[in-house]
Parts: C-alpha cells; structure tokens; sequence
C-alpha cells in the first residue's frame, strides 16, 4: 500500500502482525488519524525497520512465532524509547503485565474498535512529543523533560520511556505520595490499567534499582505502607546514604 504523502509533523507508526489482515485493519485506522505506515510480519524485519526508519509509536502483536511480542518489545526497549502499544487477548492477563514490564506503554485487548487503537496510538505519540518545561532539581538528581534525560551525582540513568515518565511525575510532586491509581492515571494515562497496582509496583522496583546502582539513590523514591509512593524533597547536598526509608519492600515477586 502506497502511504500518503507525510508532512513535518506527521507521526509515522510501525505495525508487527503475524496476520496480514490484521495489519491491514490497523494500518487503515491509523492512516485516517494522520499516521504514516510501516508494516511488519516479524520480528526480524520489524527491527530492520526500525534501524532504518524514523518510528513514532509501534504498534506490536504478542502472539506471534519465531520471535514472540514480548521478546521484540524488550529488545526494542533495550535500543529505544520509542511509545509501544500491545495487541493481546482478553484472556493473556500475565502477557499483558510481562509486557509492560519489558517496557511497554500501553495495549489494547482482542477484539477491538480500530478506532480505539488509532485514538490511543495518538494519545501516545502526544505524550511522547511533549517536551519543554524547566530541569527539575532534587538533591543530587536533576531531570530534563525536553531531552527526557536524568543524572543522578553526575552519572546518566539510562532509563526506558515509561521509568523516566514516572521518574519526574515522582519529582514534579515531590514532598506529597502518589498513589498507585494516580501514578497510573499521570504515567500511564488510564486508570483501568489490567494488574495495574501489579504493574506500578513492578515499575517503582526496577527504577528504584537503577537508581540504587548510585550512591544514596535509594533515597529517592519512599513506600509509604497503605498510601503509596513518594519523593523526599532533598537539599541539593544529600549525604549519601544506603537505606531507602521504605516501610514495605517493593520486591514485585513479594506478598
């Protein structure tokens, strides 16, 4: 199919479907949304196109052979925080979490309206494009929304997309919790996320993990048992310090 002519801010989406009348499907309701398409049948190819392309969003099946979603959307997490949104049977609920866990921003369950997938793919690319704003400061931790990058006493976090959304809502509120409803509502963009405390519970581990890896940033992000999730408002000279103050473990794999 040949795309339409594409213009300076027009979004461009790649779309990974083992079934080509699916892809057709999809392609279709994100053309009349203003997307510019790519297609791909696996996942091999899906990555060729996107060493080659500029991609805004990819739009990503998880049950799929050779190469399943789930193995492609953490290697494309691993290279790139382009926006990913899951396509996934009503009945996969731990495809879904293991998916978002692996990086993914969003998904949407079979079977769905197109429409709702090319509204959601664009909700997605908006989030994503939204840059300005001044560097947020705390202690020793500094965030810059318009690059979407954060150093930690001087050292680069390497964080995936929705870990550095959920780093600087955290530090844009810092002083006040945040429970998991309202970090799924600012981060996530919905609030009937499927396993959604599972899925907050399992992002706030791995990003307090990478900031452990620094001196004194397991400080950073505090449990608060029964409310939810906080950011301390710590002078520019924290001490380094080992403990994080939390009153629960946040080991996703604990009861």
């Amino acid at each position: 199919m040949t795309a339409p002519a594409q213009t300076a801010a027009e979004p461009t989406a790649l779309v990974v479907d083992d079934e080509p009348q699916m892809t057709i499907i999809i392609e279709f309701a994100l053309q009349t949304q203003g997307f510019t398409v790519l297609t791909a049948h696996d996942g091999a190819t899906a990555l060729h196109l996107l060493r080659t392309h500029a991609v805004d969003l990819v739009v990503l099946d998880v049950m799929m052979p050779v190469m399943d979603g789930l193995t492609l959307c953490g290697r494309i997490r691993a290279r790139s925080d382009v926006p990913i949104m899951l396509l996934t049977a009503l009945s996969q609920h731990d495809d879904v979490i293991a998916g978002l866990e692996q990086g993914a921003d969003d998904y949407v369950t079979k079977p769905f309206h197109p429409r709702e997938v090319a509204l959601r793919a664009q909700a997605l690319v908006r989030r994503h494009r939204r840059g300005g704003g001044a560097v947020i400061r705390v202690g020793r931790l500094v965030i810059d929304p318009v690059t979407q990058s954060a150093t930690l006493a001087g050292r680069r976090l390497d964080l995936p997309f929705t870990e550095f959304k959920l780093l600087a809502h955290l530090a844009t509120s810092r002083g006040g919790p945040q429970s998991w409803q309202e970090l799924l509502r600012e981060v996530w963009g919905t609030a009937d996320l499927l396993g959604g405390r599972d899925v907050v519970k399992s992002t706030v581990y791995r990003l307090r993990s990478r900031l452990a890896g620094v001196p004194g940033g397991a400080a950073y992000i505090r449990t608060l048992r029964g409310v939810g999730y906080l950011m301390p408002d710590l002078p520019p000279d924290t001490a380094e310090e080992s403990g994080s103050g939390d009153d629960e473990s946040e080991d996703p794999s604990a009861g």
